[in-house]
C-alpha cells in the first residue's frame, strides 16, 4: 500500500498543523478509552521535526519510507517494519524522507483536536 486507507483519514480526526512537530505532514489520530492515543502520519517531502518531549511513553513503527529518531544524542534509523519505544520525558526529534508513513501510540494525550485547541 502507498497510503493509509481512506477510512483512517476522516477530517474529524485530522491533526491540526498547530499540533505537529514536523512541518507540512498529514496526520490523523484516535483516542483510546484509557486516555492513550494513536496517530498515523504521512510525510510528503523530506522533513525535520522540532525537538520535543512527552510526559508519557511513545511507541512508533515505520510503515514505509525511512524515519530517523534522534534521542540522547543517538540516531535510530527506522525502515519499514522497524519499531522503537521512546521513554517518558526523553528529548527527541527526527528526520523523515518523502513517502514515509509512521504509526505512533502514546501512553497519554498527545493531540487535543480542533475542539479543544
Amino acid at each position: 500500500m502507498r497510503d493509509f486507507p481512506e477510512f483512517m483519514k476522516s477530517s474529524l480526526n485530522r491533526i491540526s498543523s498547530k499540533e505537529q512537530n514536523t512541518k507540512d505532514i498529514e496526520g490523523y489520530f484516535y483516542n483510546g478509552a484509557d486516555g492513550s492515543q494513536m496517530a498515523f502520519w504521512t510525510c510528503h517531502s523530506d522533513r525535520i521535526s522540532k525537538k520535543h518531549t512527552h510526559e508519557f511513553v511513545e511507541y512508533m513503527v515505520c510503515v514505509s519510507g525511512q524515519y530517523t529518531v534522534i534521542m540522547n544524542d543517538k540516531e535510530y534509523v527506522l525502515n519499514p517494519g522497524d519499531e522503537i519505544l521512546i521513554p517518558k520525558g526523553t528529548e527527541q526529534w527526527g528526520k523523515c524522507i518523502a513517502g514515509t508513513r509512521t504509526i505512533h501510540a502514546f501512553g497519554g494525550k498527545r493531540i487535543h483536536g480542533e475542539s479543544e485547541s
